[in-house]
């Protein structure tokens, strides 16, 4: 679907708290369809695989479903994927086309590992969760997280291969979500806006803010992080038992006042800067939102701050 430009300006204009409010209720209406269907699941499998591409929100969503399943008195824990990354080895490591280590790659996940904690969880049996050091580009050797999982218990494991084809052929019984900013923004049926321009301002924010990188370092990661969509990530969302979009309407208007003085300062010559002669004169064109009407449990305060999840 799509949304309107001049609808978005108009409310915005009008009554933003509401307006805000409409939207996000729009957004829990769809984790809450999620959260029935997980339930109904339930008997075939605990186990919940959530995937996405960089910037879709999937741990917000995974936590909100966590959120919505203990109200059900179903307690829930959020798994990362990224904690089953393999200790770098430079001499096998997946590499770009440019030389660099392709994190974006599967074969940088124990596959064989999660194989096996899944089968495990499955028949009630207690896995050792591993914790990868990123700083140090390998897995602990000391510090693990025991996980077992009772009766109305249930993990999510979140990350960008849930949906790989060495996952979910081993274990179809799993409940599978995909999570994506999927809408666009439109402008008299002219297109103005892409969902994956939102992912991208999405990710430079966030990165800026809790990542110590600057938005020219996240720039120039991206043109890696989209090839690896299209090789790794959107060929099995087709296999999602249930595909949730994360996109919210007044999120551009948002957005855009932490965006803005980012994308300013990203040196001349940096890597995809094409992209961003695009994305700024559209951000001209939508009004302004002010964070005071975007609430803490917003999806958005996942990448702007201020929210009540912990991440």
């Amino acid at each position: 679907m799509a949304y309107d430009l001049k609808t978005i300006n108009e409310k915005l204009r009008t009554d933003p708290k509401a307006y805000v409010a409409q939207c996000d209720l729009a957004y829990q209406e769809k984790i809450d369809t999620a959260i029935e269907k997980v339930c109904g699941n339930m008997e075939n499998s605990p186990v919940v695989l959530l995937s996405g591409p960089s910037g879709s929100g999937k741990t917000t969503s995974a936590l909100k479903i966590e959120e919505g399943m203990k109200k059900r008195g179903i307690k829930t824990y959020t798994v990362s994927m990224d904690d089953y990354y393999k200790t770098v080895n430079p001499l096998t490591v997946p590499r770009t086309p440019e030389g660099d280590i392709d994190y974006e790659s599967p074969d940088c996940i124990d596959m064989e590992l999660l194989d096996e904690h899944f089968t495990l969880l499955e028949q009630h049996k207690e896995i050792q969760i591993p914790h990868f050091i990123f700083s140090r580009q390998k897995r602990s050797a000391s510090r693990f997280t025991p996980l077992k999982l009772g009766k109305n218990e249930i993990a999510i494991f979140e990350g960008i291969h849930a949906l790989n084809d060495s996952i979910t052929d081993k274990h179809p019984n799993a409940f599978k979500l995909y999570v994506s900013a999927r809408s666009n923004i439109t402008d008299g049926g002219e297109m103005l806006f892409k969902g994956t321009w939102m992912r991208l301002v999405r990710r430079v924010v966030r990165d800026n803010n809790f990542r110590g990188a600057d938005a020219a370092f996240t720039l120039q990661l991206w043109g890696n992080v989209r090839r690896g969509e299209k090789l790794h990530i959107s060929p099995f969302k087709h296999k999602a038992d249930f595909m949730l979009d994360s996109s919210l309407p007044y999120e551009v208007s948002l957005m855009k006042t932490f965006a803005m003085p980012l994308f300013e300062n990203i040196p001349d010559g940096t890597e995809r800067t094409n992209e961003l002669t695009h994305i700024i004169p559209a951000f001209e064109r939508f009004a302004n939102l002010d964070q005071s009407f975007v609430q803490p449990e917003s999806l958005l305060r996942e990448f702007i701050g201020g929210g009540i999840y912990k991440y």
